[in-house]
């Protein structure tokens, strides 16, 4: 049997353990404006931050986080290499009369 990951969250007290699992956890961070970050391998050390929107926010359908404002990613940042977790934004139509 493989062994249990252990899992945290640098912004919060959230973690967890995985057993043969290749998802990769992910919470709702209350110290990250309720957004839903991954959590990463315990013992890495890492920043994970929120990349806000900077483009013109029509009537799309954007994530926002708890303080209201829209963001497009969070980074995570660790000494070898980067991770990105993506938040699209979503076209909004209506239907017309034919």
């Amino acid at each position: 049997m493989p062994a249990p990951q252990h899992w945290y969250c640098p912004n919060c007290d959230a973690a967890a353990r995985t057993v043969a699992d290749n998802k990769l956890p992910m919470h709702s961070c209350p110290g990250l404006h309720d957004l839903t970050i991954p959590l990463v391998k315990s013992g890495t050390k890492c920043k994970i931050e929120a990349v806000e929107r900077e483009d013109y926010v029509g009537r799309e359908l954007v994530q926002t986080g708890s303080h209201g404002r829209p963001v497009m990613s969070v980074v995570t940042t660790r000494d070898d290499g980067q991770d990105c977790t993506i938040y699209p934004a979503t076209a909004h139509a209506e239907r017309g009369e034919l």
